[in-house]
């Protein structure tokens, strides 16, 4: 029998950088069970693991390690296991992070590199709209012109990552655009991701976080 989304366990991960307790009622919203904390065990263990984070890319790496966050991620998503990031959890899934000149080392599960938006007014904060694939799952019951939360000044540009084997489901890339295109979500398996903020995008992010944990 197929769980409901009551019975899925969530942990939102705390290692000192995100809004955890955001991310607690937006999931609770829409009926999961959460947990916010940094336990090796219950983050191994739950259905899905959320990875919050704001402020500085280099900050937030450090306080993730620092909780063992990192292996966390690496050893669930090398059992399937699904994690998804927010914001800078997100940006800290690519490979480096450059800001104010310095760069610093991600956890690497894609390529790329988070640099400064290339636009006239930074940081980008507010609502914008999407261009996701058509099969997207989690955009699946949004309309085209849904609107999302933003609030940051880096982002990626370019996407490097091409799946050549037909066995494997190739990343599905979700854009926005804020003086030039940049990712805002990215669907790769157990993987998934938003540069925008679910927790604080309404219906539209309360409809994001069911499509997520309907997938668990």
């Amino acid at each position: 029998m197929e769980l409901t989304a009551a019975q899925k366990k969530v942990v939102v991960f705390d290692y000192g950088f995100g809004n955890v307790r955001s991310a607690e009622r937006a999931l609770a919203r829409v009926g999961a069970d959460v947990e916010i904390t940094r336990d090796f065990d219950k983050a191994m263990n739950a259905d899905g693991l959320l990875v919050p984070g704001v402020g500085a890319f280099a900050a937030c790496m450090q306080g993730l390690r620092a909780a063992r966050g990192d292996w966390v991620v690496d050893r669930r998503l090398s059992g399937g296991r699904p994690v998804m990031g927010i914001c800078v959890g997100m940006q800290i899934l690519f490979a480096r992070g450059i800001e104010h000149g310095v760069e610093a080392e991600g956890l690497d599960e894609w390529p790329g590199t988070v640099a400064p938006l290339q636009a006239e007014v930074v940081p980008h904060m507010g609502w914008n709209t999407v261009d996701a694939p058509a099969d997207s799952r989690l955009f699946a019951g949004l309309d085209a012109d849904a609107r999302f939360y933003f609030v940051h000044s880096y982002a990626v540009h370019d996407w490097t990552l091409e799946a050549h084997n037909p066995v494997i489901e190739a990343p599905k890339v979700t854009w926005s655009t804020h003086g030039k295109p940049f990712v805002a979500a990215v669907e790769n398996g157990a993987l998934w991701a938003t540069q925008f903020h679910p927790e604080k995008s309404g219906d539209a992010g309360a409809q994001l976080l069911t499509n997520w944990i309907g997938t668990l």
